[in-house]
């Protein structure tokens, strides 16, 4: 099965009150799976990492062979695509665990998109945000 995976992070602050999104369709654009969680106080960046891994995560476990990772952030594209390098430690842990995620597909592309095509993925970030609290 193929599928397409949008994900989006974000903090309040920065680092702040964090949480992160994801949105797995078909290719037909059927929602497969849409969450969006708290992940306590963290930077925009590690929040981006951690709805690549879930949203990875959650393709693996219904069988998506091939997915293609849409994001807005040019910093978790351009490092899982190995433009850039991975300097900062935190974020070096992260990305080795999405490699290993992503290791487990058929196929994974990575796309950077604009921030207008990534709605459906902020919004549940904002969902998840908004339901925590101030």
């Amino acid at each position: 099965m193929k599928a397409r995976l949008s994900t989006d992070g974000g903090a309040r602050g920065n680092p702040g009150p964090a949480a992160y999104g994801y949105v797995l369709e078909s290719d037909d654009g059927h929602v497969l799976d849409a969450r969006g969680e708290t992940i306590g106080v963290a930077t925009n960046n590690v929040a981006e990492y951690r709805a690549l891994i879930a949203g990875l995560r959650a393709a693996a476990e219904l069988g998506v062979g091939e997915v293609e990772v849409r994001a807005d952030s040019q910093l978790l594209m351009r490092q899982m695509t190995g433009a850039y390098r991975v300097k900062n430690a935190a974020l070096r842990e992260l990305w080795l665990e999405a490699r290993r995620v992503a290791a487990a597909f058929d196929r994974v592309r990575f796309v950077e998109i604009p921030r207008a095509e990534n709605a459906a993925a902020d919004l549940q970030v904002n969902l998840a945000l908004d339901a925590a609290g101030p």
